[in-house]
């Protein structure tokens, strides 16, 4: 894709985003949107341009951290880090991009390790991946980004997709991965129960209150604010197109049905790891989280009350620090 081709897609879908963010928060409170502010590249590790508002030196502030581009073997990959002390990488869900980490869950990941966020294929300034596009070509990419960077084994959390994406990424390049938080997600053995069809819907749908409400329970209108109120204090705030998206989806299906080699090898990962959801999960019934920890050798199960999809910003009080003391 040229260049200029892809700055009008993301221009498009940035006023898209920012649109049904802000509709998000008409409906479940008050809440304003930042100014806008142009992001950074890198250039053989050079930072170009600064955002304004950055906080202060040795500050872990997400929302000031400017956005890099890594140059991988496997294409560009847009990232940001903030934080310093053991790397800690998250990879995002279907649909999301890096703005999609409630700020104040990164920060406070932050205040103990260096943490990095990045795009997944074709979102944001990361590279498009050849058709069709599959959990492993992500994870793959994922380890590109580790090589480039220079991360030694860090520590990887993935939400929903993203975890998907770090068992392939764990089974296919073994050597890369410390520790695994499984947050949200499914086995790839093919024994996994479906997405529910109403479920699926509503994350799609068109209406940012609907698809808030498979995120988080009915009864957590406060925390679905605050998520809601974080994200949108990003800068040019944006997510996947729907032609990643339906790119995704496919992805998504195959490794749930078992079709992906590295989802019928998870049980073949030694590394530690902790899976973890919330026990009202409309996306990703209970069930999957028990057959997930079963697929794998040293997995240990960790279930929210009262919490979906998107407990780890719900409960970020209680998980941030038991992801501190498990990769620690």
């Amino acid at each position: 894709m040229r260049q200029s081709t892809r700055r009008r897609r993301r221009s498009s879908l940035t006023g898209y985003a920012a649109a049904a963010a802000a509709a998000v928060l008409a409906v479940c409170g008050s809440g304003s949107a930042s100014a806008a502010t142009p992001g950074n590249v890198t250039a053989g590790g050079t930072t170009v341009g600064a955002r304004a508002g950055a906080g202060a030196p040795g500050q872990a502030d997400v929302l000031s951290a400017p956005t890099l581009v890594a140059h991988s073997v496997l294409g560009d990959v847009g990232y940001r880090e903030v934080g310093e002390g053991s790397p800690i990488l998250l990879v995002m869900g279907y649909g999301g991009s890096m703005d999609d980490w409630a700020p104040s869950f990164v920060d406070a990941l932050a205040a103990h390790h260096r943490v990095i966020v990045f795009d997944n294929a074709g979102v944001g300034r990361t590279s498009a991946l050849p058709a069709p596009l599959t959990v492993s070509a992500m994870a793959d990419q994922t380890s590109a980004l580790i090589s480039s960077l220079r991360l030694h084994r860090p520590a990887v959390l993935g939400w929903s997709m993203g975890g998907m994406i770090a068992q392939a990424l764990a089974v296919r390049h073994p050597g890369q991965v410390g520790r695994l938080v499984l947050t949200a997600t499914q086995a790839g053995t093919g024994r996994s129960l479906p997405v529910p069809p109403a479920a699926a819907a509503a994350l799609n749908s068109p209406i940012p209150a609907v698809e808030l409400s498979v995120l988080f329970p009915g009864d957590q209108t406060a925390a679905a604010r605050a998520y809601a109120g974080g994200i949108l204090q990003y800068p040019n705030f944006y997510r996947a197109s729907d032609v990643v998206k339906n790119a995704q989806t496919g992805a998504v299906q195959q490794w749930m049905a078992g079709a992906e080699p590295a989802g019928r090898q998870v049980g073949r990962i030694r590394t530690p790891i902790l899976v973890a959801d919330g026990t009202l999960d409309a996306l990703d019934p209970t069930a999957n989280d028990v057959i997930l920890t079963h697929s794998l050798r040293r997995a240990g199960l960790a279930l929210y009350p009262d919490a979906g999809h998107a407990f780890l910003f719900q409960d970020a009080a209680e998980f941030v620090p038991a992801v501190d003391r498990f990769v620690s």
